[in-house]
């Protein structure tokens, strides 16, 4: 009897040491765990002591792309641009350079505002999304976020996260901007009319002239998610007509704005969605361009003028 409750208690015992003993897998999640916890708290401190106290700043020596700062001056619905790229381009390596100094418009011509989208990867949302404004003289300036880069410096979405590029507004002449990315860059490109309520057009361009002339004393950075092309052109869009954009998670994958932009009334029908894209892309009459045409007026003549019904 006696015998039986010691054995029975060594075993009990046994079987009560071996619930308790960790398995392989046990002590391998939890040395994973640790090293997650290291990493994270590493990131804080690399971040906290080192990128957070990063400033941006306006003078440093930039590419030659993005060397001025464009500003504006507004007198009643006279507006003068002063650094406006004017860059011929063949290839990014073979371009002219020249920047105008003075570009004169005035705000009560301000004839269509378009939303251009420039497919540069083969993952379809990953894209440039930009706003080309045309005047009713035929002067057509695109204004494009990007991320201004230090002379030698090269982009890259991840450095995008870690305060590595100033916030930079380009404005450029239509030829230029859109240029680039089908004669240099050889993208496939898109043009469609933007849909603005009665004056909110100006109220669009006065926005991001209020924007270029902050910049130009109050440098941002840019970052790759959340204060990119497509995310900053919301933001102006929003505080121009509150709501007229929802958050959407295509905001972020600029590739996939031109569906959201049609259901939401953003951008002019041409006839049914697929339609509407097909007639919307601009890069091969881009690059059929022969250098003396007026190169805005060469592109809007192969767009529609106006909505078009869908067809049956």
């Amino acid at each position: 009897m006696l015998t039986g409750q010691w054995t029975g208690g060594t075993m009990s015992g046994k079987f009560g040491t071996g619930g308790n003993e960790m398995t392989w897998l046990e002590r391998i999640g939890i040395v994973l765990l640790a090293f997650i916890v290291i990493v994270i708290l590493r990131s804080f401190y690399l971040w906290w002591t080192r990128i957070r106290p990063l400033q941006p700043s306006l003078d440093l020596v930039w590419e030659n792309d993005c060397e001025h700062l464009t500003t504006a001056t507004v007198d009643g619905n006279d507006i003068t641009f002063h650094m406006v790229r004017d860059f011929v381009w063949r290839t990014t390596r073979d371009r002219d350079e020249r920047w105008a100094e003075e570009v004169k418009v005035r705000l009560d011509e301000l004839k269509d505002v378009w939303f251009m989208v420039d497919h540069f990867h083969s993952l379809h949302g990953m894209a440039h999304t930009y706003l080309t404004f045309e005047f009713e003289d035929g002067t057509c300036l695109s204004f494009s976020f990007e991320a201004r880069r230090e002379k030698g410096e090269r982009y890259h979405p991840w450095k995008g996260f870690w305060r590595a590029y100033e916030l930079y507004l380009l404005v450029g002449f239509e030829r230029d901007v859109t240029g680039l990315r089908t004669h240099g860059r050889g993208n496939r490109d898109y043009m469609f009319r933007a849909i603005t309520p009665p004056g909110k057009d100006k109220d669009l361009l006065m926005g991001l002239i209020g924007k270029l002339n902050s910049l130009s004393v109050s440098p941002e950075w840019y970052h790759s998610l959340l204060t990119t092309c497509n995310t900053s052109i919301v933001r102006i869009v929003n505080k121009v007509t509150p709501g007229r954009i929802p958050f959407l998670w295509r905001n972020f994958l600029p590739g996939y704005t031109p569906r959201a932009a049609y259901k939401l009334k953003l951008i002019e029908d041409w006839g049914g969605f697929e339609n509407t894209i097909e007639r919307a892309r601009i890069d091969e009459k881009s690059q059929s361009w022969d250098g003396v045409e007026d190169y805005s007026a060469m592109l809007r003549s192969h767009l529609p003028q106006g909505p078009l019904p869908e067809e049956p």
